[in-house]
């Protein structure tokens, strides 16, 4: 049984002016257990969108989503119960301190406040956070602190699947090295399955087993990074995951890291 699969899933959007976008274009794919796929797409490519429908937030307009084996659209409920999302738009309570934040989240999952804590610190020191910062209001900390307690309130009950939406974004380096080691560390402990979209390349090659290319909607390609890389073989030179994103997309790294989606 896959930990996810996707078929044929449709999800269009009416903009303001009365124009149908497509975001979602039949896409089709699968996450084994244990396995980390990587779906690399520049903003505005529908990588968020596919990240909302999974998570059962948006209704697809066709297509099926299951989640271990359960139809996500039917049970919403059921299948929510077994995954977790780290969002660049994560939200909280801003007038709260992190750790406030943190253990409203465990709550809602039915992990105690005497169960949280040990948790909830050693989550935080592995992602490089400090803990005296955890009693500061979010609205106090960084974009880039932010995004760590998002990522920490979504490990908080070892999710058997995690979707990951551009989840080191706004990181500093060693930051980002830190959190894509714990990354790492949940996947081998839980075997937990993963479904990281993102723009960095080297993330998506350092972290995934299979990587995927997004475009208008549309999966292009999803094989191992190996793979895929000698797919876009020229005069018998391999080029880099950044070259092969680019002959796929015609999108440059910068272009595809751009506000858009």
């Amino acid at each position: 049984m896959k930990a996810l699969e996707l078929r044929g899933v449709e999800k269009s959007f009416k903009k303001r002016r009365g124009e149908v976008v497509r975001a979602l274009d039949s896409v089709s794919l699968s996450v084994g257990k244990g396995e980390v796929v990587g779906i690399l797409g520049p903003n505005g490519s529908g990588k968020s969108t596919l990240v909302r429908v999974i998570s059962t937030l948006v209704l697809p307009d066709r297509g099926e989503v299951e989640v271990f084996g359960i139809d996500a659209t039917r049970h919403p409920k059921q299948v929510q119960r077994s995954m977790n999302r780290v969002s660049v738009e994560a939200s909280f309570f801003k007038k709260l301190s992190a750790m406030e934040n943190l253990l409203y989240g465990a709550k809602l999952y039915g992990v105690t406040s005497a169960e949280a804590r040990p948790r909830i610190a050693e989550i935080l020191d592995n992602i490089g956070f400090a803990r005296k910062r955890a009693t500061e209001p979010m609205e106090h900390l960084s974009r880039g602190m932010q995004q760590k307690i998002a990522l920490a309130r979504a490990l908080l009950t070892s999710p058997v699947l995690m979707l990951l939406d551009e989840p080191t974004t706004g990181l500093d380096p060693r930051s980002k090295k830190d959190v894509q080691a714990f990354i790492e560390r949940i996947r081998g402990a839980h075997d937990s399955s993963i479904l990281l979209c993102t723009h960095d390349m080297g993330e998506a090659e350092e972290l995934c087993d299979r990587v995927g290319i997004m475009v208008d909607g549309k999966i292009l390609a999803l094989e191992e990074p190996d793979r895929l890389k000698a797919r876009y073989a020229t005069n018998g030179r391999v080029p880099t995951l950044e070259e092969t994103f680019m002959a796929a997309t015609g999108y440059s790294v910068e272009e595809a890291s751009a506000e858009g989606e």
